[in-house]
């Protein structure tokens, strides 16, 4: 019966969101306190039956229930529990409960830290949120039912993608659609403010917090997707332009834009406008990622075909959700105002070169994932659009946009000039230049990609801590800055740390594909690397073939890997396993390719030597760390904000530029 409730419990879901959805939103247009008041109990209990069915399928998957079809597909009695538990979310019916439960507990976080804000606003988002909740489940019970019977139960299941049995994808997919779910919290917030036709800093105010969370969250949820990808999938790249790659930057570029925006909507009382149509874009984005590949229509433009009632849902929901919020924004954006004014060169104008510079980025990779699909759909045959192209394009725009990162900060609000930029800034570039001169012929070559890698991260560095310097001889200290301040730095660190990463990988990585024999070694990156051959390892649902390489630098032994080439057993799916030995400067990778038929034991084995390629990690994190320091500002406190309900919505309009030390970014 367990089954039967938590479908039992999606129908509840479904009631409870249909009143959240209209009626809060009915008594905010009404003036109706008691409708309004129905929004936080009504989200709280939407919230309890879909966690109820979140864990009845979880139930389901974790005493291996084969006659729920969900669970028989994918999972297996040899699968460990953790595994089992995580098949939750490896296929689609179960993404799309993952995805609902998330947007249940995005909504009842509202409720609960959103209680000192007005009630017709908090009414109106949690009315939006609760439409977007009524469109999930209904997909989920109409064409993706997570806990639909099978009868007679199978005898066993076929398991879990092998891909997916890595402790990475435990934690990858929830983070990842936790900040997915997150930029709803943004767009019902913008969608509220365009109801109640009060664009002004107030709401930006209210929205950046919880815009950061969720960018926070899909800055990690792609960087362990990326990682994984690395060590999984055998052959040492960190990123594909993969589309299921794709579909998850496209709405992390629009949210690093929509952060940006916001700041400047809070400080200045500009980009009103604007900040609402990234706020649309950024979930609407992330609406389209998901689908896409939940849908299957990455793999094959024609996947609608096994099930045209899923592909005419997800079409007619996009089209609902994207199209109604674009005709609102339509029919309010000309009553809301150019916002303050600010001159051609001033910290707004780098902030919406930026910003323009990032959806340009968001476009491109939007057009090379989405074109071929619209062109195979149409009968023009299959294109393929790989690196080169997203490469070509991508770059030329990073390169002009880091840039200004760096004369951001140095540029004063509203009104600024080219000579006071350039005597803030002028010892920073002469730094990053003769850097990025000098420091690849000491590392044993130049290349002008190299140089231009490392001119750009000194950059960072170097405008970052010319801009500290002159703050804190200000403020007379540290602590004179606001924790925003610091956290914008410290992302903008983050993404100096991932360029140098990019940049040595790319321009000082080596890559040797060899047949080795037992006793047989292989040079790269200054070490020796010697195949002692392989032997027969047993794992709980799958047997191996275990090799062993000895790392050796000067003769001397620095260490083992062990790479394996497995066989599952339900599922017949040979995987390569990649052994890695990681270091702060370098990493030594070695993956089994296939043994040599005929040869005595012979193998190809792939030895790659990857300078700083955990730096591009490791800047992913700085990034997120930016965001969550600029979240515990106190400007973002409850009781702060409390304080501040009194004031005029655009006092923020009016700080003095230079007594206006809060961040430019999360």
């Amino acid at each position: 019966m367990v089954p039967e409730i938590g479908h039992f419990a999606l129908i509840i879901a479904l009631m409870l969101a249909i009143l959240q959805g209209v009626l809060p939103i009915y008594g905010a247009a009404r003036s109706n306190a008691v409708l309004m008041g129905m929004a936080r109990p009504v989200a709280i209990g939407q919230f309890v039956f879909v966690a109820t069915a979140f864990g009845c399928l979880a139930y389901a998957l974790l005493t291996s229930d084969f006659s729920v079809l969900y669970v028989a597909e994918h999972s297996n009695s040899q699968l460990p529990a953790h595994y089992r538990f995580a098949a939750l979310w490896g296929g689609h019916e179960g993404s799309l409960l993952l995805w609902t439960f998330l947007l249940t507990v995005w909504t009842v976080a509202v409720t609960q830290f959103s209680k000192h804000l007005p009630q017709e606003m908090v009414a109106r988002v949690i009315g939006v949120m609760g439409l977007i909740s009524v469109g999930f489940l209904t997909f989920m019970l109409f064409t993706s039912n997570p806990f639909e019977r099978l009868l007679p139960a199978a005898m066993d299941g076929r398991d879990l993608n092998p891909l997916l049995q890595d402790p990475g994808m435990v934690i990858h997919p929830p983070m990842l659609y936790m900040g997915y779910v997150g930029f709803s919290v943004a767009f019902a917030f913008a969608l509220s403010a365009l109801l109640g036709g009060k664009l002004d800093a107030t709401w930006a105010r209210w929205s950046r917090p919880w815009t950061t969370v969720a960018w926070t969250f899909l800055t990690l949820g792609i960087a362990l997707g990326s990682g994984w990808a690395y060590y999984e999938l055998g052959w040492g790249g960190w990123w594909f332009w993969d589309p299921v790659e794709n579909a998850s930057f496209m709405p992390w570029l629009a949210g690093t834009a929509l952060i940006h925006s916001l700041a400047v909507t809070e400080k200045r009382g500009a980009f009103k406008s604007w900040t609402v149509l990234l706020a649309i874009s950024a979930f609407s984005l992330s609406l389209l990622g998901t689908f896409l590949v939940r849908s299957g229509v990455l793999t094959s433009v024609h996947a609608f075909a096994t099930d045209p009632r899923r592909g005419i849902f997800i079409l007619a929901f996009l089209v609902v959700v994207i199209g109604s919020s674009l005709l609102l924004f339509a029919w309010r954006a000309p009553k809301i105002g150019l916002g303050g004014k600010f001159e051609l060169v001033s910290r707004e104008s780098f902030l919406l070169s930026n910003n323009v510079l990032l959806s340009v980025a968001a476009a491109s990779v939007f057009l090379g994932t989405l074109y071929p699909l619209f062109m195979d759909a149409l009968g023009f045959g299959k294109l393929s659009v790989g690196p080169p192209y997203f490469n070509t394009v991508f770059v030329p725009l990073m390169v002009p946009m880091v840039l200004l990162m760096g004369l951001g900060p140095a540029a004063r609000w509203k009104q600024s000039s080219v000579p006071d930029i350039w005597v803030r800034v002028r010892w920073a570039f002469g730094a990053s230049l003769v850097i990025a001169v000098l420091l690849p012929f000491i590392l044993g070559k130049w290349t002008p990609l190299i140089a231009l890698g490392l001119m750009l991260a000194f950059w960072l560095i170097s405008t970052a801590l010319v801009d500290l310097r002159r703050r804190m001889l200000r403020a007379g200290g540290i602590k004179g800055q606001s924790r925003s301040y610091y956290g914008m730095q410290l992302a903008h660190f983050g993404v100096a740390v991932f360029i140098i990463g990019v940049t040595m990988v790319k321009g000082y990585e080596m890559e040797r594909d060899v047949r080795m024999s037992p006793g047989d070694t292989v040079q790269a990156g200054g070490y020796s690397f010697r195949f002692d051959g392989v032997r027969d390892l047993e794992g709980p649902n799958y047997h191996a073939r275990q090799g062993r390489v000895v790392i050796l630098e000067d003769g001397k032994p620095v260490g083992q890997l062990f790479p394996e080439k497995r066989q599952y057993d339900a599922s017949g799916m040979p995987m390569t396993e990649a052994a890695i030995k990681t270091g702060l400067f370098r990493d030594l990778y070695v993956s089994l390719g296939e043994p040599i038929p005929n040869s005595g034991g012979a193998w190809a084995v792939r030895v790659y030597y990857k300078p700083f390629v955990d730096w591009i990690w490791g800047g992913c994190v700085l990034m997120a760390f930016g965001g969550i320091l600029a979240l515990s500002d106190r400007r973002y406190r409850i009781h702060a904000k409390k304080k501040q309900e009194s004031h005029a919505p655009d006092n923020t309009a009016h700080v003095a530029p230079e007594t206006a030390t809060g961040s430019t970014t999360a």
